[in-house]
């Protein structure tokens, strides 16, 4: 622990020295128009305390233009005071100051995920979304007590541009396509009516609360304000769920139904938040019947408009990379830029952001993973789970950092409290009811104890305290005390509920998640019962779930794999590639054995030196697919000869003559930007696979040869007697 908080210490002399720096310089502030036009905070220090403070030093140019004259009559008094001449040394933090603070910022973040893990016993007890918001709170008050006020705040532009499509980009390209499709029904009913049902009737409530004398009459607030501040507390935050639900390890149905009702309210929150917004504005009374229409064709607008611009992207994104194979070290950036861009596309349309980004995720991984490379794939999946993990602490830290803001804080004991009871009263009820009657059409129910978990997991975080800060405090006059309750809803969800949901789902027996994948057995089974059922649908002539999915199917199959998936690929078939892929792994663990393991034509299959080369299933899977190797390995025509010592001594010297790596192929030693070089023992290893492959091809196609010759002069001999028996 004394390694622990000596690295603490030097974390927090680090922050002390930043927020001791000059705050005058140029310290930039990344903007944009995303969900309100209302001026952001900063993540940055700020150089006057106002939020809309505008400043985008970039560039040497723009810093010293930042500067100004102040800068020179500093430079010239420091010319006069050391006399002139040359400087071998400058203080140029004016220049380095964004980047600076970031690289540090992120630093923090890294040690604190070290630091964090380092202790077993503890992990297992706290989230970690919990342990970040309290260094933040850390952080926080140390920043305030060194410079007075508080420097550093979340960027809610910031948030929304760069940390949160991070997130949902990791979560939307690695979904379970198969799970979420089929559990859409019921995410679609708790993502649209429950986020509804929480929204109307926390508003609702809450005004009656300021009508009885609860609230509190400082809390200057309408019908209009109660309901805006219900949209924006009511929806399930995404990033929040994510972090706690994948530390309990809860099982895959009731993850990917809460998950996936955090993603798709994205749409329900912004056209309400939007519609309220705008209400406020122009004044209740001059709210006309035909504006409530227009929300509602809004919702629609907004939610179908951001799937489709995610989808078109996904039918890019697949149609690109059929033409990577000469290129393969951009298909990562491909990958990236393409998802990022459905994202901006959709903001940029004012539609649902986060819709599109994750059905440009789902309906490209498909098509993408069977397009790149092996090394391309690993590329994609560790960068996106590091930015999203990156992402991720610097917003649960930064909350904790925002919360310590004294002029954030109004607070009223009776709008905190009734807004925390009304949030889980009315979620409570509103999963009971919608799970009632979702049973009544579900083959596999949600029972009493996944109602439970349900109910409880419905976490707030980063983006309803985003939401919340974009208010204009000019015409939401409870700005302030919005804020503070919105800081302790976040809260007490994250790291009340966070706690304690471990120890319930234990107490409760829920069935947790097994990372095992299907067996070749299990998938065959599925797909026979998926046939059965279309099957029995199609005989009662029905057109349900599993016809509609045979459909798509078919035209997945008939049209977009063969625009969307190279030639190699799309020629294979399914059984074909499983049949392979069971061989190979069937060979790689006999040459893991080693020993004289024999071919009937008494080819022996010498061990690798190692596995390195081979490090999954899929490496040989693709490097055979990409090559166009057709080579079938039959394991049962190996057998074990026994032999002699000269015999042994004959095999061994016939294997080394063989199979040894022989140095007669001359490769030429050059740089390539385009490709990702080979080491020297990968392409021996490469060559002797290959080699041994040939001879075991070329050995089975001998044998069978001879199998069938033999049989058909038996099928002659057996006819010559019949012949000769009949004329007898």
């Amino acid at each position: 622990m004394s390694g622990e908080k000596m690295l603490l210490l030097g974390v927090t002399l680090l922050l002390l020295a930043a927020a001791g720096a000059d705050p005058s310089g140029s310290a930039a502030s990344l903007r944009g128009p995303l969900h309100a036009s209302a001026p952001p905070l900063r993540l940055l220090p700020q150089p006057v305390p106002e939020y809309g403070a505008p400043g985008v030093a970039s560039a040497r140019s723009a810093a010293e233009a930042t500067v100004g004259t102040g800068k020179e009559e500093r430079e010239a008094a420091e010319q006069q005071h050391h006399g002139g001449g040359y400087r071998v040394v400058q203080w140029e933090w004016s220049y380095v100051q964004t980047p600076y603070i970031i690289a540090i910022w992120l630093l923090v973040a890294s040690v604190a995920k070290i630091l964090f893990h380092f202790s077993q016993r503890f992990t297992t007890v706290v989230p970690e979304s919990c342990m970040l918001i309290l260094l933040g709170l850390v952080l926080g008050g140390v920043v305030l007590l060194a410079s007075k006020k508080q420097l550093y705040q979340l960027d809610p532009s910031l948030f929304f541009l760069f940390l949160l499509p991070t997130i949902v980009g990791d979560a939307g390209y690695f979904m379970p396509a198969r799970l979420f499709f089929d559990n859409l029904g019921a995410i679609l009913t708790y993502a649209v009516v429950g986020t509804l049902w929480n929204a109307f009737c926390t508003g609702f409530c809450l005004y009656a609360a300021k009508l009885l004398g609860i609230i509190d009459e400082q809390v200057k607030a309408d019908l209009m304000d109660f309901l805006l501040f219900g949209a924006l507390i009511s929806a399930v935050d995404p990033v929040a769920v994510l972090a706690v639900f994948e530390e309990v390890h809860i099982n895959e149905m009731l993850f990917i139904i809460v998950f996936g009702e955090s993603l798709l309210n994205d749409a329900v929150t912004v056209v309400l938040y939007k519609v309220y917004i705008s209400f406020v504005e122009v004044g209740v009374e001059n709210v006309q019947t035909a504006d409530y229409f227009k929300g509602v064709a809004s919702f629609l607008i907004v939610s179908i408009g951001g799937t489709l611009v995610g989808l078109v992207f996904a039918v890019i994104l697949g149609f690109i990379t059929r033409f990577t194979k000469k290129v393969r070290i951009i298909e990562p950036l491909f990958v990236f830029l393409m998802v990022y861009l459905a994202y901006l596309t959709a903001e940029l349309f004012s539609l649902s952001a986060i819709l599109s980004m994750t059905f440009c995720g789902i309906g490209a991984n498909k098509y993408v993973e069977a397009n790149i490379s092996q090394k391309s794939r690993t590329t994609v999946k560790y960068t996106m789970k590091t930015l999203a993990s990156i992402a991720e602490t610097i917003i649960f830290i930064f909350l904790g950092i925002s919360a310590v803001d004294k002029s954030k804080w109004a607070w009223d004991t009776g709008l905190v409290s009734c807004t925390l009871v009304f949030i889980f009263v009315f979620r409570a009820a509103g999963v009971v009811g919608q799970t009632w009657v979702l049973n009544r059409f579900r083959l596999v129910p949600l029972d009493k104890i996944d109602q439970v978990v349900m109910s409880y997991g419905g976490l707030r975080g980063a983006v309803a305290f985003a939401l919340v800060v974009l208010l204009d405090g000019e015409r939401v006059k409870a700005k302030d005390y919005f804020v503070a309750t919105t800081i302790v809803v976040v809260f007490f969800t994250v790291m009340f509920q966070g706690l304690t949901i471990k120890p319930l789902v234990k107490w409760l027996k829920v069935p947790r998640s097994t990372n095992s994948k299907p067996t070749i057995n299990e998938e065959i089974h599925e797909r026979a019962f998926d046939h059965i059922l279309t099957a029995v649908e199609d005989i009662a002539g029905l057109q349900g779930y599993h016809h509609w999915r045979d459909k798509w199917e078919q035209f997945d199959k008939n049209y977009l794999s063969k625009l969307l998936l190279r030639k190699s690929v799309y020629r294979k078939s399914e059984l074909w590639e499983a049949y392979q892929k069971i061989n190979i792994r069937d060979a790689i663990s006999v040459i893991d054995q080693g020993g004289n393991v024999l071919t009937s034509a008494r080819l022996s299959l010498p061990s690798m030196a190692s596995r390195a080369s081979f490090p999954e299933v899929t490496n040989v899977t693709n490097y055979l697919r990409e090559n166009g190797s057709g080579v079938c390995l039959d394991l049962q025509v190996i057998d074990n000869v026994s032999g002699s010592k000269v015999e042994e001594d004959m095999e061994t010297h016939h294997v080394l003559a063989g199979n040894l790596y022989k140095p007669r192929r001359r490769y030429q030693s050059h740089y390539s930007r385009h490709f990702m070089p080979l080491g020297e023992k990968e392409r021996q290893d490469r060559e002797v696979f290959q080699r041994n492959m040939r001879s075991r091809m070329e050995t089975f196609k001998s044998t069978r040869h001879k199998r069938h010759k033999k049989e058909r002069s038996l099928k002659k001999v057996r006819t010559h007697i019949l012949v000769l028996k009949n004329k007898m």
